[in-house]
């Protein structure tokens, strides 16, 4: 008879549970057939047994994985053409999946994307589009079927059926220091993915001082476990290990990063990197779903998506979809909130951006109420920080690193103490790649 207690001491001994009691432990997180305590001790177990170099094993993850997808709602399409998506494992002015669910569907793809909301430090995709008045990203699934067999794209929220054992799991998680495991955040991350029913899904894990994954060690480690697992589980997948230690655009809070999305969809102000990393990971989601013949020609189509305007109006038609202005892209400078307080950070000496520490950028735009402190928290849309200049930047006293959007002088003040701590001037480097490698099957 399988139960939690046997299924916790086989991990807890170096074991690795069979495929069946893992999806009897999934459906009782989800049921609450499964303890709090016993989820704790379980999330414990395998956190130790993978930081003595065991773990649940590739055969392992792929079992809770597919577990825990099927604990809830999985979503099977019948579409003329293949379901595609992208998850980035967070960093700081990453709005990536902004420009790329509106290019993918323009190329034919059907994309629906389920996105989160801020974690820690990085922000969510589910709040900037928030910052947009009147946005719902909580669409039934009559809805969300209705939008994606028309506009091929929606962004959305993850419904209460779709994983739900993850959503108890992250939750034990959370509060027994068990988030780090690579075999439970490859669970937690591909649990919600697969049960939208993807074909083909391309990762973008962050290493960097903006990164969770800080290390390359580590995020070579994760980009392994996500492919090889959503791979065992049926999902055409492959990951860029891409470059988090300078902000991957130049503002961070949710309606700036909104107010630079459209700038970039609609041509007035194109931020390269931001640009130039969505035509990356849009082309090997074309290439891995069999659109094109490899990466570099998707990346082709994503930027023709792109420059002809037609994702920029995809967009649009996304938004008031899903509740927004219907006037948007041609009016989105007046239709997204603006904050009472702007204060430049005006560099006082001579020099070249060296370092710059992403945690310390994102803690402040979260302290300036651009994220959460604890669950419930209220998000203020308006503030965060723009213009922040970049590693290799030459620096002279006047000169601005950042632009503070505040509530008030007091968080403006903690705000630009927290900027003078990140930059660090030195002598000038070698700019690190935005893509350090890929990983494929």
């Amino acid at each position: 008879m399988t139960d939690a207690r046997s299924i916790i001491a086989t991990v807890r001994d170096g074991g690795v549970p069979a495929a069946g009691d893992l999806r009897w432990f999934a459906q009782g997180l989800a049921d609450g057939t499964v303890t709090d305590a016993q989820a704790g001790a379980f999330a414990m177990a395998v956190l130790l047994r993978g930081q003595d170099g065991g773990g649940l094993g590739a055969a392992g993850r792929v079992a809770l994985t597919e577990a825990m997808r099927d604990s809830g709602k999985v979503l099977h399409w019948d579409l003329p053409g293949p379901v595609i998506d992208k998850h980035s494992t967070g960093g700081i002015g990453d709005s990536v999946s902004l420009l790329l669910a509106p290019a993918l569907a323009v190329c034919g793809a059907f994309v629906p994307m389920v996105s989160g909301r801020g974690l820690g430090h990085t922000g969510g995709t589910l709040d900037k589009l928030e910052s947009i008045p009147g946005f719902r990203t909580g669409l039934d699934e009559t809805a969300l079927r209705k939008q994606i067999g028309g506009l091929r794209c929606a962004i959305v929220a993850a419904t209460a059926d779709i994983a739900p054992a993850d959503k108890r799991l992250y939750a034990v998680r959370d509060v027994t220091s068990t988030v780090e495991s690579i075999d439970l955040i490859t669970a937690s991350i591909l649990s919600k993915k697969l049960a939208a029913g993807l074909e083909a899904l391309v990762l973008d894990v962050k290493v960097g001082s903006g990164a969770f994954m800080r290390d390359m060690a580590h995020a070579e480690a994760l980009a392994a476990a996500l492919v090889s697992t959503a791979n065992g589980a049926g999902c055409r997948t492959a990951a860029l290990i891409t470059d988090m230690d300078q902000p991957l655009a130049s503002c961070a809070g949710n309606a700036l990063e909104v107010l630079e999305v459209m700038e970039t969809l609609t041509g007035g102000a194109i931020n390269a990197r931001l640009w130039d990393l969505t035509c990356k990971l849009g082309g090997e989601a074309l290439a891995l779903a069999g659109m094109a013949t490899d990466a570099d020609e998707g990346e082709g189509m994503i930027a023709e998506a792109l420059e002809s305007g037609a994702a920029a109006e995809r967009f649009g038609q996304m938004v008031a979809a899903q509740g927004g202005p219907l006037d948007f892209v041609d009016c989105y400078a007046d239709r997204l909130p603006a904050a009472p307080v702007l204060r430049e950070v005006r560099c006082t000496e001579e020099g070249t951006v060296a370092a710059i520490d992403g945690f310390v950028l994102g803690q402040a735009v979260v302290a300036l109420g651009g994220g959460r402190l604890r669950d419930g928290d209220r998000i203020n849309p308006a503030v965060g920080l723009s213009d922040m200049v970049g590693l290799g930047a030459a620096m002279h006293p006047g000169v601005p690193f950042a632009r503070i959007h505040a509530q008030n002088e007091a968080q403006a003040d903690r705000a630009e103490a927290a900027v003078r701590a990140a930059y660090r001037l030195g002598a000038a480097g070698d700019a690190p790649p935005m893509v350090w490698k890929r990983v494929g099957a």
